[in-house]
């Protein structure tokens, strides 16, 4: 019983501290002159992937180390995110398709390109590691996905300055006069609370997801990977919705691949350095259907960004069948 209002409490943990990073880094990449393609793709994907990827790293500082929870939180968040979240935004798309005039989405279609690229070839490597595991191809590979996520990280950087700042987001929670815009200091201390909240969360999730394997006799792994992403995803999954209804396609869909990127290239980097990265059946599942995911979007985007409803029920098909293996495997 505890344990599941500890787990309630880190998931609106994880809701508000998202809230609150991501409303200060935006306002962040406003002050550094960032265009909508840099701010979705890296500062906008920064914050609402934070809950996730804190809980692998909080697992592995209490010494979890081959622990499937650490692995869980790695391979479950991409699974989400290039199956359901792309459901979402489509789905986004079709319902304020009034509103927007259209239901087609608008990205840009170099920057998301980009980033479903670069996925589609950390994944395959990180399947690959997984499955042979010895240290020096693990080490190895960490070192080839940082680079790649260094380099890609600074040319979008770099791209979104010559495009210049985006719009002004909504006002900071930590701006008391609203009237002016808020101080670099407004900004940084909201940034900074924000991120103590999600490590609180992140310390909670893990501790309870470990007492409620453990009393109700299910895998840890399974809960990690279904619960996990579906809470800390949903900060994420909801700024693209409101963006797309904003008519903002590359920071809606820029917010899901620029998350993807982080969670295939340095997240899984850090689970080949700190853990055993051995891919049990549920885990390679996992990856084997966002790498499909992935794919998929990478066709929608070809077609000049139509999130056709076919399209959008691939997309859930592959995350329910997904998700039934992984319970069926476990």
């Amino acid at each position: 019983m505890v344990a599941g209002v500890l787990l309630v409490v880190s998931f609106a943990l994880t809701v508000a501290g998202a809230v609150l990073f991501t409303n200060s880094i935006e306002w962040a990449g406003l002050r550094l002159g960032l265009g909508h393609g840099a701010v979705g793709s890296v500062l906008a994907a920064v914050a609402t992937a934070m809950p996730e990827s804190l809980i692998p790293v909080v697992a592995i500082i209490q010494g979890k180390q081959d622990d499937p929870i650490a692995i869980g939180a790695i391979v479950g968040a991409p699974l989400l995110l290039a199956t359901l979240a792309m459901t979402v935004c489509g789905g986004a798309a079709l319902i304020y398709q009034a509103r927007r005039g259209s239901a087609r989405l608008r990205p840009d279609r170099n920057a998301i390109g980009r980033d479903l690229l670069v996925v589609t070839g950390a994944l395959p490597l990180a399947i690959v590691v997984g499955l042979i595991g010895t240290p020096p191809l693990r080490f190895g590979g960490a070192a080839v996905l940082v680079a790649g996520w260094a380099v890609l990280t600074w040319r979008t950087i770099a791209r979104g300055r010559q495009e210049g700042g985006g719009d002004e987001p909504a006002s900071l929670y930590f701006d008391t006069t609203k009237d002016d815009p808020p101080t670099n200091f407004q900004i940084l201390a909201q940034t900074v609370l924000s991120i103590g909240m999600l490590v609180a969360a992140a310390e909670l999730f893990v501790s309870s997801i470990e007492h409620l394997a453990h009393g109700f006799g299910i895998d840890a792994l399974v809960l990690t990977l279904v619960i996990a992403p579906l809470a800390t995803e949903l900060p994420e999954t909801l700024n693209s919705v409101l963006w797309i209804r904003q008519g903002k396609d590359t920071l809606a869909l820029g917010n899901v691949t620029g998350a993807m990127v982080l969670q295939t290239m340095p997240l899984v980097a850090f689970g080949m350095v700190f853990t055993d990265w051995h891919l049990t059946a549920p885990s390679l599942v996992a990856m084997l259907v966002a790498l499909a995911g992935t794919a998929l979007s990478l066709i929608a985007l070809r077609q000049g960004g139509r999130w056709p409803v076919p399209f959008i029920g691939c997309w859930t098909g592959l995350y329910l069948g997904g998700i039934a293996s992984i319970i069926a495997l476990a």
